[in-house]
């Protein structure tokens, strides 16, 4: 480690220890699309997963309720919960059947607990200064849904007037939705605003949205907007165009690619650049961006952080997630280095022990919540890539606004790195985030530890 080169101050080489996703990439237009505006509590706001059946031994919406405020403190402003509605048993897989097979939408499952404990989960959110969000599967239902005696009419049906599962997937427990039916679509709205206007949610997670007609959700948030103006959505997709009308938020799941590619070694670093790159041209700086290592997908069928990036880079691969310019998630059980790929249609609880990660993501959540250079979207800084003589194995970035910045160096490798800056960096005095030590950056070069993280800050 050198003492005089990119730390004035003697510094430590922080080393990181310790059914398939429906996803897809970004969709390649012309032009950047115009946002949809953003409340002002959403420009630092981070989001926090909850998969309710496994997040507790009881796997019951109190249970979560009485985890609010442990997770407040860890800087998060939204809560998303896996859907919580009541799950189909025509077609169910395993046991307890999936989250995304619905029964009734306008119903809370009774494994989980009653409509009046969803109520005061919300109402306790909302004293905390917290926002609460349902994840909400417009594309398809159980085959036995209460919709289907009456309204056969707002399915697709094959050739012999039978319910199907979505074309093109093997998700044999769902029938896919017939959005050419204007009935149906005045059915799935009234669906949105009756957990708005009877339980006061905030907004919606929207399952593979891009299935769904763009103009539908349109349509939806027009609606859903004369209930509540300020209704936060988030897409589970990745278009441009849904942040025209519709979304505040969409999936980086190029992103989460990305990475897994290069922890795999079928990418090399230069992919991150051609990442951002790619983004700056499809999304404006507007459009909210969400990324992250790991989701309720990725844990169950493609495997733990630690499977994909490693027992060292996963920490690295995270701290990348969480200070580009983003909203980073944190899925639950992230916190307690979690490395079990859970069960999906079982119980199957997390291990909490003794929440072993929780001050590394509530260090990342908080400079995040703190420092106007990791803000969302137009409000946080600029993202300036920083060039060094080892861009193969070492990703450096500056990212600043007003007097805040932020820079950030990960080593990649599992080699220790001699790194030094090409061009200069401007003397800043600044702290480093997890050992809490005063620096000043200077423009020399540092010796970093195999997956070695440093996150520099303005103080």
């Amino acid at each position: 480690m050198k003492c005089s080169a990119l730390f004035f101050a003697f510094a430590i080489g922080l080393t990181a220890c310790q059914e398939a996703p429906k996803s897809q990439d970004s969709e390649a237009t012309e032009e950047t699309a115009a946002p949809t505006s953003h409340d002002d509590w959403s420009k630092n706001a981070t989001i926090y997963e909850v998969n309710v059946r496994q997040y507790s031994p009881e796997g019951t919406l109190n249970a979560v309720t009485e985890d609010l405020s442990r997770i407040k403190d860890m800087g998060i402003k939204i809560i998303w919960l896996m859907p919580i509605y009541p799950i189909g048993e025509l077609n169910r897989k395993g046991g307890k059947g999936s989250y995304y097979s619905i029964l009734d939408y306008k119903a809370v499952n009774p494994e989980f607990g009653t409509m009046a404990d969803f109520k005061a989960l919300v109402e306790k959110a909302h004293d905390l200064d917290m926002k609460v969000i349902l994840d909400w599967v417009a594309n398809h239902s159980s085959f036995d849904n209460v919709w289907v005696e009456d309204h056969k009419d707002y399915y697709n049906l094959d050739s012999l007037g039978n319910l199907q599962m979505p074309e093109g997937t093997d998700w044999s427990d769902v029938a896919d939705l017939n959005y050419d039916n204007p009935d149906l679509r005045l059915a799935m709205i009234d669906a949105l605003q009756f957990w708005v206007e009877e339980t006061g949610v905030d907004g919606y997670r929207c399952d593979v949205a891009g299935f769904v007609p763009t103009d539908f959700w349109e349509a939806a948030r027009d609606s859903l907007e004369a209930v509540r103006p300020d209704i936060f959505m988030l897409a589970e997709w990745e278009d441009p165009e849904h942040h025209e009308k519709a979304f505040e938020m969409s999936y980086g799941w190029e992103f989460l690619h990305v990475i897994n590619g290069v922890a795999k070694g079928e990418k090399t670093l230069a992919a991150f650049d051609e990442y951002m790159a790619k983004q700056d041209t499809l999304f404006p700086k507007e459009a909210y961006r969400m990324y992250f290592t790991t989701n309720h997908d990725e844990n169950s069928w493609n495997g733990t952080v630690m499977e994909r990036y490693g027992e060292e880079g996963h920490k690295t691969y995270a701290v990348l997630a969480y200070t580009i310019a983003g909203m980073p998630l944190l899925y639950s059980g992230q916190e307690a280095g979690m490395d079990e790929s859970l069960a999906f249609f079982e119980k199957d609880t997390i291990d909490w022990g003794d929440y072993e990660l929780q001050d590394f993501y509530t260090k990342l959540l908080m400079l995040k919540r703190e420092n106007e250079a990791l803000w969302n979207g137009e409000y946080g800084g600029n993202f300036d890539r920083l060039s060094t003589n080892a861009d193969d194995k070492v990703y450096a970035f500056k990212r600043q606004k007003g007097d805040d910045a932020v820079i950030v160096v990960l080593n990649f490798s599992n080699e220790t790195v001699d790194v030094s800056f090409d061009g200069s960096l401007p003397e800043m005095n600044m702290k480093s985030l997890f050992d809490e030590v005063d620096y000043t950056i200077l423009s020399e070069g540092v010796d970093l530890a195999p997956f070695a993280y440093h996150v520099f800050h303005t103080p």
